[in-house]
């Protein structure tokens, strides 16, 4: 038997769904359409959520790839579930819903514009990441196209590679295109590192000139403001080899991500995405 993936939902795609359904009826909705792998992201992980993710994976045969939880706060203050306050809860709810990945899905904005700030969070999280390998859980980061700042010649994305030990890494080919890099040979620098994976299309949106007097400001940012995230395989992204050099680079969960749908029905977009992912040869890779 060849060697496959599991392709699955990011679910911060439907988050809207589950203030209209609930965690249950959202899991549900997204077997019914074909899907039975997720990554929970942007979810609150109350007892109530938990309990109703752990009753529909088992009744709708779901895996959950990977929960989400941040180091720390992403701004002094700001409220949430932590590593660093919050560990034993964090591990336990991986448990409760046989997961043994964590993503930390962004850089801190307090350390956003600094190669040190950077660093620093980075050697905190690869220590927490040593601590979370010894209840059986990998930490993974998540890149933006921010990581592709670069400092003395070296993306800090590579950077942080290169300084952590512990510490995996879910790369995002929409946000590696959107950083100047091609995907598929980007990926390929990190094989070895890899099990998530996000599958983001992009695309280059219709311009449409700004109602009112003309202003060169307001065209400016028209102008510039038309990339867009599409769903998979309708963007210009060459998907099929990013998935097949994720693959062979270590990846185990293919995740599709679509940050904005623009007014279409978020399942109605991952109905587009299954069909198109089907069509090139990846049927069985929505099975479990």
């Amino acid at each position: 038997m060849s060697k496959k993936g599991l392709i699955g939902i990011q679910m911060s795609t439907i988050k809207s769904k589950i203030d209209e359904l609930g965690a249950y009826g959202t899991l549900k909705a997204c077997a019914e359409l074909g899907y039975h792998c997720v990554e929970v992201s942007q979810i609150s992980m109350t007892p109530e959520n938990v309990a109703d993710m752990k009753r529909a994976c088992e009744e709708f045969g779901i895996k959950i790839a990977a929960l989400s939880a941040n180091l720390e706060p992403m701004v002094e203050g700001m409220p949430g579930e932590y590593l660093v306050s919050d560990f034993d809860k964090i591990v336990a709810d991986c448990k409760t819903l046989d997961c043994d990945l964590l993503r930390i899905g962004m850089l801190p904005m307090t350390c956003m514009g600094s190669r040190e700030k950077a660093l620093d969070f980075v050697k905190r999280a690869d220590e927490m990441a040593a601590r979370l390998k010894e209840h059986g859980i990998d930490l993974y980061y998540h890149n933006h196209h921010i990581e592709f700042s670069k400092y003395d010649g070296e993306y800090l994305l590579d950077i942080i590679k290169n300084n952590t030990k512990y510490m995996g890494f879910e790369l995002d080919i929409h946000w590696i295109q959107r950083g100047g890099e091609n995907p598929v040979e980007f990926i390929k620098k990190y094989n070895g590192r890899i099990r998530l994976l996000h599958l983001k299309d992009y695309r280059v949106g219709e311009f449409k000139m700004p109602e009112g007097p003309f202003d060169v400001k307001n065209f400016m940012s028209a102008f510039t403001g038309i990339i867009q995230f599409a769903e998979v395989g309708e963007g210009t992204l060459p998907i099929k080899e990013c998935i097949e050099a994720g693959l062979a680079s270590g990846s185990e969960y293919f995740l599709i991500e679509q940050d904005d749908t623009y007014g279409r029905d978020p399942f109605e977009s991952l109905k587009i995405s299954r069909e198109n992912l089907i069509k090139m040869g990846y049927a069985d890779w929505f099975e479990l």
